[in-house]
């Protein structure tokens, strides 16, 4: 079995593989900035429970993070718990990926898997918009990674909003009963929903006049659910993406060549 683990911003998600690739489960945890090795080694235990899997068939483990501070401690807990050190994306490490890029120790390790995943599944050229703490929206032409634009994510421009301007609430992503809100909350939620699914239209419709019609366009990421339905092109939702393109990693550096 392979574990891949993805530790973001706001959540963190904990992937087991077969060898073959097939997810046999998937859970998401809120990221600790303050986790210790015991902590994240108990939290790891109670999510094997929870799915009756077993840590001790854990034979390769793999993990993103874009929280330096949390890495150590989760790759220790790994290491404690099936006895394996774990894999750590970064430079170095094989993607099969030709990422075109100034500095290529500034992309994150999580748009680098979840573009490795969207190349190994989808045709090509190919747009991926990740919403998650940011808004990512990445472009690939076969294995070549192009570029991406980043955004404020959903969640982090809403508490903005509220925090900035004294007479708006702290409201949940839901969507509203019209587009035309007729009080503060409705108003809000339209332009929530409607203003980022807006973004993610005119954002694909300026990168297709660059590269052409896109072959594929693919949404993944915790707030992806709440905007593509709201989105006039028709978007993909892979929620796995990012987990699948660990695995895929995984593979890529720890499959021998066969010597003839």
């Amino acid at each position: 079995m392979i574990l891949a683990i993805d530790v973001g911003n706001s959540s963190t998600a904990i992937g087991l593989f077969t060898q073959a690739g097939k997810l046999v489960f998937r859970s998401d945890l809120t990221t600790n900035r303050q986790s210790t090795r015991d902590q994240c080694a108990v939290n790891l235990m109670n999510v094997f429970r929870i799915y009756e899997a077993e840590l001790q068939a854990v034979t390769g483990a793999i993990i993103s993070s874009v929280v330096p501070s949390v890495t150590a401690a989760v790759s220790e807990a790994v290491t404690l718990l099936t006895g394996n050190t774990p894999l750590i994306t970064g430079p170095g490490v094989k993607t099969g990926l030709n990422i075109k890029s100034d500095i290529h120790t500034q992309m994150g390790s999580d748009i680098v898997a979840y573009s490795v995943g969207a190349a190994a599944k989808y045709p090509s050229p190919l747009i991926v918009v990740e919403m998650g703490t940011a808004i990512t929206i990445s472009v690939l032409l076969g294995t070549v990674y192009e570029g991406c634009i980043i955004m404020p994510g959903v969640q982090v421009a809403l508490d903005a909003l509220s925090e900035r301007a004294a007479g708006l609430p702290h409201i949940a992503i839901q969507p509203p009963p019209s587009i035309l809100g007729h009080n503060t909350v409705d108003a809000m939620r339209s332009g929530v929903i409607y203003g980022n699914a807006s973004m993610v239209d005119g954002m694909i419709d300026r990168l297709e006049l660059d590269i052409g019609p896109a072959a594929s366009l693919v949404g993944t990421g915790s707030v992806a659910p709440d905007i593509l339905p709201y989105c006039r092109h028709d978007l993909i939702y892979d929620p796995d993406l990012l987990l699948d393109g660990l695995c895929l990693i995984y593979q890529k550096n720890t499959v021998k060549k066969v010597r003839r």
